[in-house]
């Protein structure tokens, strides 16, 4: 039995005959050499993570929000619905980085295969991604003028407010239906600012009727009167009469012409403002698209509540009234009603007439059969597809909206967004 043990032993220890041990098939680079090097992400890798922390595929429901403001207070969209829509995305996003950072802890539990709690975003990373876009989303806002940026501040408090604060609590829904309502006031203020802006700079004086009366008294006693008459964003005097009396009596003889009869002010109708360098036009304040933001919040309180229960279930009561709420919200697109602080609707044209029912029937549509599913089997699964479905809503709701103040082409602009929303989704979870 010894010589076999000898033999067992010798071939165990292949140091004794002057043999080295194999390597092991991965490499160690940790501390001491105690961990196997972790592969590094690719960048493809890196880009999908930060996409799903940001849940790009929702970007396209932001745009609809400052076109259905543009065409709210009855502006065609310019440059500052441009810039209103930049700080509207980088807001958004903002709020999605913020919201992953704060649940971190709750995802390490119920999705533990989000980006924070994978470990492909650090925690520091997603913050900081936060707080830069916020400032960008501020800056673009504050180059649209002082009232968008006081707009797009109260938007981005409650943003933060709701991440931070509110999320779990009775006001969530509240806050973040608070967070669209003032997104599309965003669109609607940074419109009309700049529209007033730019024609306030491009005519030198809006409908002005001016009466000079200069009164040089010579060795004559000569009076003259002069009466000048600005057409509408013109600076060149268009209509000049001067009247010259001059009678001759003798030294300290003289007489006054009659004096002009001064025109009456001009004043705007009823529900119409003067406009530097323009015509008189429609005058629709931003708080015109009031009724507009508040039946979007409607729909974002209704989709926020039913997301309350996207990662455990088991609510039906929940997709029902949001159920209730978006036929309500379908039915109360077709009813064109005035809105305050604005002239009464124009006549809706063809194109409006075909559009708004067809873009109200695919509101309907697309949160609606989401939500009876969901009423019907409350599972996670089918939750998080009804609030997918009303996330992708908000855009023929926008689109609705739009056609509902009088400019269906902006309505088709974007309904345009609704593929390329759909196509991502599929890569790329809104929720």
């Amino acid at each position: 039995m010894r010589p076999l043990r000898l033999l067992a032993a010798v071939a165990g220890a292949p140091r004794l005959l002057g043999a080295r041990p194999t390597a092991p098939s991965y490499s160690l680079s940790g501390a001491r050499g105690t961990a196997p090097a972790p592969d590094r992400p690719s960048t493809r890798e890196r880009l999908r993570a930060w996409a799903e922390l940001l849940r790009v595929s929702a970007l396209f429901t932001v745009p609809g929000d400052a076109l259905a403001g543009a065409a709210a207070v009855g502006r065609r969209p310019d440059r500052g619905t441009a810039l209103a829509v930049g700080a509207s995305l980088c807001l958004y996003e903002a709020g999605m980085a913020l919201n992953d950072w704060a649940d971190r802890e709750e995802d390490a539990v119920d999705r533990p295969h989000r980006p924070i709690p994978s470990g492909r975003i650090a925690p520091g990373a997603a913050l900081a991604a936060a707080g830069v876009l916020t400032a960008a989303g501020l800056a673009l806002a504050g180059r649209a003028g002082r009232s968008a940026l006081a707009v797009a501040s109260g938007l981005a408090a409650t943003v933060w407010a709701y991440d931070l604060r509110l999320k779990h609590t009775r006001l969530g829904p509240a806050a973040m239906a608070s967070a669209r309502t003032l997104d599309l006031l965003l669109g609607a203020t940074a419109t009309a600012g700049a529209g007033a802006g730019a024609g306030a700079t491009s005519g030198t004086t809006a409908m002005r009727g001016t009466t000079a009366t200069s009164g040089t008294t010579g060795t004559r006693g000569a009076t003259a009167t002069r009466r000048t008459t600005a057409t509408v964003g013109t600076a060149k005097a268009v209509g000049t009469a001067a009247t010259v009396a001059t009678m001759s009596g003798g030294a300290g003889g003289g007489a006054t012409a009659p004096a002009a009869r001064p025109r009456p002010a001009i004043r705007p109708a009823p529900g119409r403002t003067l406009t530097p360098g323009r015509t008189l036009t429609p005058g629709r304040t931003p708080a015109a698209a009031l009724p507009a933001a508040l039946l979007l919040g409607a729909h974002t309180y209704a989709v926020t509540a039913v997301s309350r229960h996207e990662a455990q279930g088991g609510s039906t009561a929940a997709p029902l009234a949001a159920l209730g709420g978006a036929a309500g919200l379908a039915a109360a697109l077709l009813r064109g009603r005035a809105a305050p602080g604005g002239p009464p609707p124009s006549p809706p044209t063809a194109a409006g007439r075909l559009l708004l029912p067809a873009f109200a029937a695919a509101y309907l549509r697309t949160s609606g059969v989401p939500l009876l599913h969901a009423a019907l089997n409350p599972s996670p699964p089918l939750t998080q597809r009804a609030v997918g479905g009303g996330i992708r809503a908000m855009i023929p709701l926008q689109a609705a909206l739009a056609a509902r103040a009088g400019a269906p082409v902006g309505g088709l602009a974007v309904m345009g967004l609704v593929p390329l929303a759909r196509a991502l989704s599929r890569k790329v979870s809104p929720t």
